[in-house]
């Protein structure tokens, strides 16, 4: 029979359970993950192509929060802004395929191969999809000194002044810079764009006063309606959104087929071991089902998109697909 020492008195009893506190310590320790392989066991960048203050990090930073309370590790936000949105995805692109970068991008990257002919990226071949984070429609925002007035009204001044009003966008070739083309087709109008590096800084210019609107997501812009600094004249698309129930929506104003929705989607460098995607989709899903991530999403005016990482894929595709069209028909051209 094994006979266990007495230490000043300890017991036995004492002995195992302080010994198997410590076995659960060392498997809950960032070093055992490591030892066996489980992902996260390390802080996981996430990079955001966009600067801070845009509609990505209205999603990011609040996920970050979320996957730092239910795994105990960081998710580190990396804002590397530029070229619409492209400059981050191909850094990104060459990360090392561990699991341990992962890129949030957007509808953005979707347009980006009709608009920029020579990425030295491709979104469809070099990425893993993985979630579709955050759906959001595009929503018609004015500075109200610039801008008086309604919809109607709105729409009167900028026919009256061909070419003196102005747009800000995210950057050439972003969804900004389309939902404003796709406006002046719909409503034979012409309106000055405005490129910015990211959608945060052309909401500041707006604040401000150096640009009249914006075309952006709900996402960027809620918190600026809420508090007055910008008003909303429509929300894309056929219905009004919950979150902005006293903004008409596109098909009220007379423009039925004005449809442009910003998503935000979750994708991993290619080469990532299919064990470590289920891990991360596993955490994403946990992470969606939280009621902070839902009341934050609601009050934005989102839906966390409940699709597959295949029917993520697909939905990718499509979207390349459509606004390959769009930028043909419309003649957009990067500024």
């Amino acid at each position: 029979m094994t006979r266990f020492p007495n230490f000043g008195g300890t017991s036995r009893r004492s002995l195992l359970a302080t010994g198997a506190a410590a076995a659960t310590a060392w498997a809950l320790s960032p070093l055992a993950a490591l030892a066996q392989g489980r992902w996260p066991a390390k802080p996981v960048t996430l990079v955001v192509p966009f600067p801070a203050g845009g509609g990505t990090d209205a999603f990011a930073r609040p996920m970050s929060a979320q996957f730092a309370k239910l795994t105990g590790t960081q998710l580190v936000i990396d804002n590397r802004g530029g070229a619409g949105g492209t400059l981050g995805a191909s850094i990104a692109a060459r990360a090392q395929p561990d699991g341990y970068t992962l890129f949030m991008g957007a509808v953005h990257h979707a347009i980006a191969p009709s608009m920029y002919p020579k990425l030295d990226y491709d979104i469809q071949k070099d990425f893993i999809p993985l979630a579709l984070v955050a759906n959001v429609p595009q929503v018609l925002v004015v500075n109200p000194k610039n801008v008086p007035g309604d919809f109607k009204a709105f729409l009167a001044q900028v026919k009256a002044n061909p070419g003196k009003m102005n747009y800000g966008s995210a950057g050439g070739g972003t969804s900004h810079h389309l939902a404003g083309e796709l406006f002046k087709q719909q409503t034979n109008t012409f309106i000055t764009h405005i490129p910015y590096r990211g959608a945060g800084p052309a909401l500041q210019d707006l604040m401000a006063g150096s640009v009249d609107m914006m075309f952006d997501g709900l996402g960027s812009s809620a918190a600026h309606i809420k508090g007055g600094r910008i008003k909303a004249l429509m929300v894309s698309g056929s219905k009004r959104n919950p979150a902005f129930p006293d903004v008409p929506c596109a098909a009220e104003l007379g423009l039925p087929d004005y449809t442009v929705t910003t998503w935000y989607g979750l994708w991993a460098p290619k080469g990532t071991p299919a064990d470590v995607q289920a891990r991360i989709v596993e955490e994403i899903n946990r992470l969606a089902a939280a009621d902070e991530i839902k009341a934050s999403w609601a009050s934005n005016g989102a839906e966390f998109g409940k699709l597959t990482p295949v029917q993520f894929g697909a939905f990718v595709d499509a979207e390349v697909k459509r606004w390959s069209a769009v930028v043909k028909a419309s003649g957009a051209k990067l500024d």
